[in-house]
């Protein structure tokens, strides 16, 4: 089996330009922990925004500026200061064993998967691993 067995290729992402309140309402209002951040002139895969950084990020804010002024302070925190810009990607030919082993390794939540000219092909969470491992097990009976 390989990466495009298993990841998720229907993503929501946000560009550049977008702040750490568009990610965390994304990240609410669809149930999404991991968002992709891509180039808003070339559409190439930029960085991402994990649970991690974001929970850090708001709960930071929170408690310096208190629940009533975090919508206003998220607003001015643009999204790439709390991007990970430089992090670990993989391909979707690359085989699921070599990834999962590198997941349990590196204790990663999330890979985005990237084609060779930048742009995003999906993302590979350890949510999409235990939909894998439920799917063998019923199948294997």
């Amino acid at each position: 089996m390989q990466v495009r067995d298993i990841m998720t290729t229907q993503l929501h992402t946000l560009d550049e330009t977008a702040t750490l309140h568009d990610a965390h309402g994304l990240s609410r209002d669809k149930g999404i922990r991991h968002i992709p951040v891509l180039d808003s002139k070339t559409g190439v895969f930029h960085s991402i925004v994990t649970q991690k950084a974001l929970v850090t990020r708001v709960m930071k804010l929170a408690n310096l500026y208190g629940a009533a002024e975090l919508d206003e302070q998220e607003k001015r925190i643009p999204i790439e200061e709390v991007a990970v810009r430089d992090g670990d990607r993989i391909s979707a030919d690359q085989p699921l064993l070599e990834v999962a082993e590198y997941f349990l390794a590196h204790k990663h939540g999330c890979l985005p998967v990237v084609n060779t000219d930048g742009t995003l092909a999906g993302i590979v969470t350890s949510s999409d691993f235990v939909k894998l491992a439920i799917r063998l097990l019923k199948d294997g009976r």
